[in-house]
């Protein structure tokens, strides 16, 4: 990381300029002297693990050769041993506390690597304390001074919290001697898909098949989503028929980084896409993420017009599928640095993304924003101390569950450069507990998929919580908040609408749920019950939310009108057959009315009541009564 190289070369430089007390460089050994020599060529070409062995020998030659423990412990740092760093920093300032005092800075570095926040305070108020100081060492200190105060503030507010943070390298199955990073996961947690960079620069996507807490031989993604040797950031859709990604293509891009689209086929992922001038610009687009229900695209830009150099911008699809211009997410997310590596979980209103602009530990940080209940974004949270250290923090993904995070690390069990970890996630940065229920659309006659519209309604309010445009071949996916109940409605012209109540407050969270729907095409006497209109006993008044489904038969009458209709009332055969024979006669005739009171025709809807007479289902039990018990509308012209 960049920014634990620039304390290694102050270390350095400050080893030959600082005035001691009682340290005089001129009298260390001569054999600890050329050692240490030595592991200043390889200092100076970064070549970290390859100067420690003579810093150490260096130091058993000489052990009072406080340049060789100052240098140790800033490799050491480097290479995120940060307690052994500051046992050398520590080792130096006992022998000569003036000599140590410049060093109180990449000490204070260190100890916060090791979460010591209080500790590193105090050190770098000491550095700060120093005389003539330049501008520069003034800033750099006041900068760490703040990511202290904040790692602090943290602590405080949350308390003594017992989330232990222990992250588990997902193995040699996924992870090689190159680097693994842009973990992605699907909504059933069975695909596990990342980047892998190889050799000159070249990054393939890849996956892995998860089940459990095991992760199946990462194989190279098939199709011809890997022949471009320039990519990035990837993300595959919750249900696993899409994959987006950032790559540089020859002769389709627009600038230095595009988006790119691939769909799942039975011969693998398809060829690449653009995605279009509405996503991408002459400038740098990546971090795909797209919404559990591919209706909404999250990404980073550094095109202008933004708040820093690199911004978070979202885009959403529209009905004919393509993609609308993509717009800023806002001051209250992006800042005067760079936000990137959005991912939108399962839940669809938890957003986590890294950001070097907001307070935090140092470097980019993780934090997650959540949707209110009007759609709009609160304010980012940072995910605080472990998950976010000292270093650069990168992408995240979270499990359908919430319980389990992945990301890349270069740690020290990596078995070369970043690898994939998984770690529990703490509780209060978990992402909302859901339902998903998935399924498609279809002709009931003849089993033709349907691309179609399914709409959401909460029970309680009758509000519409959502619309989803199925795909090409009619499937959908829906992300639902726990402790209610649904109704599902289909429109598709050429069809009667689809209407039917899901009662899943009592289902068990994080699952998935199947529900395929049949329209029934518009013929002569096409019928359909309306499964929704639950009238109350020996009542014929309408129930409250009966509007949901009449409403959407009075769409089905604007668009066709030369149709005519029947409304029919049945009953069960419980009580006198003249008395059923009102009763379902008075609610038929109260549908028909409604109808007619929102502008339709009254010429072109009849109605009658059949009473008991034609039973679909044995009246001997109470659940077939109560199929029994219904109002029903039949096509009678065309």
């Amino acid at each position: 990381m960049k920014k634990s190289v620039a304390f290694i070369g102050v270390c350095i430089c400050c080893a030959f300029t600082a005035n001691a007390q009682w340290y005089d460089s001129d009298k260390v050994k001569e054999k600890s002297a050329k050692l240490y020599a030595k592991a200043i060529e390889f200092l100076r070409n970064d070549e970290f693990k390859e100067a420690m062995p003579y810093l150490l020998t260096a130091i058993e030659a000489d052990t009072n050769h406080l340049d060789a423990y100052l240098s140790a412990a800033g490799v050491f740092g480097q290479l995120k041993q940060y307690k052994r760093s500051n046992q050398f920093y520590e080792k130096a300032r006992s022998k000569d506390s003036v000599y140590f005092n410049i060093y109180n800075l990449p000490y204070s570095i260190n100890l916060a690597g090791e979460g010591k926040f209080a500790e590193a305070l105090a050190a770098v108020n000491k550095f700060l304390s120093l005389p003539n100081l330049n501008d520069k060492s003034i800033k750099s200190a006041n900068y760490r001074k703040r990511t202290y105060e904040f790692a602090l503030s943290y602590a405080s507010q949350h308390g003594n919290d017992t989330y232990q943070f222990n992250p588990i390298n997902l193995g040699d199955s996924v992870n090689s001697p190159f680097s693994e990073y842009y973990p992605s996961v699907t909504v059933t947690d069975s695909l596990l898909v990342f980047t892998r960079r190889g050799e000159h620069l070249r990054e393939d996507f890849f996956q892995s098949t998860i089940n459990g807490k095991t992760f199946g031989k990462a194989k190279a993604i098939k199709g011809d989503i890997n022949i471009e040797p320039q990519k990035g950031a990837i993300t595959v859709s919750q249900d696993g028929e899409w994959m987006l990604f950032a790559g540089r293509f020859a002769e389709q891009g627009y600038g230095n980084f595009d988006l790119y689209i691939s769909y799942y086929t039975p011969q693998g992922w398809s060829e690449p896409q653009n995605m279009g001038t509405a996503i991408n610009t002459d400038f740098w687009e990546s971090s795909p993420a797209i919404s559990p229900d591919k209706q909404t695209l999250y990404f980073s830009s550094n095109r202008p017009g933004g708040y820093g150099g690199r911004d978070l911008y979202v885009s959403y699809r529209k009905p004919n599928g393509t993609w609308s211009p993509a717009i800023n997410m806002g001051p209250s997310i992006n800042t005067a640095g760079d936000e990137l590596a959005p991912y939108i979980h399962a839940d669809n209103q938890t957003l986590y993304y890294t950001s070097d602009g907001l307070p935090g530990y140092g470097g980019s940080d993780l934090y997650v924003v959540r949707k209110n209940t009007k759609g709009e974004w609160g304010v980012p949270e940072n995910l605080g101390y472990p998950i976010n250290t000292i270093e650069n923090e990168g992408s995240l993904a979270v499990s359908a569950d919430g319980l389990t995070a992945y990301y890349a690390s270069d740690r020290a069990d990596s078995r070369g450069q970043l690898d994939l970890y998984r770690f529990d996630m703490r509780k209060d940065i978990r992402p909302f507990r859901t339902l998903y229920v998935k399924g498609i659309v279809a002709d009931k006659k003849t089993g033709k998929k349907l691309p179609s519209t399914v709409e959401l309604i909460e029970n309680n309010t009758g509000e519409s919580l959502m619309k989803v445009q199925t795909d090409e071949t009619g499937e959908y996916f829906i992300t639902l908040p726990i402790g209610k109940d649904y109704t599902f409605v289909v429109n598709r012209k050429g069809y009667l609408f689809y209407s039917e109540q899901y009662a899943l407050s009592s289902k068990e969270a994080d699952s998935v749920y199947k529900k395929n729907i049949l329209l029934q095409p518009i013929e002569l006497y096409a019928n359909y019950v309306f499964n929704n209109i639950l009238f109350s006993t020996n009542a014929y008044e309408l129930p409250k939310d009966a509007h949901i489904e009449l409403d959407k038969l009075i769409q089905v009458l604007q668009e066709n009108p030369s149709l005519q209709i029947e409304i029919g009332g049945h009953t069960d055969n419980i009580g006198k057959p003249e008395d059923n024979n009102k009763l379902s006669t008075e609610r038929a005739k109260s549908i028909a009315n409604y109808i007619v009171g929102k502008g339709i025709a009254a010429e072109i809807i009849s109605f009658k009541g059949y009473g008991s007479t034609k039973p679909i289902a044995d009246n001997k039990t109470e659940a077939g009564r109560a199929i029994n018990r219904r109002t029903t509308v039949t096509i009678t012209k065309i």
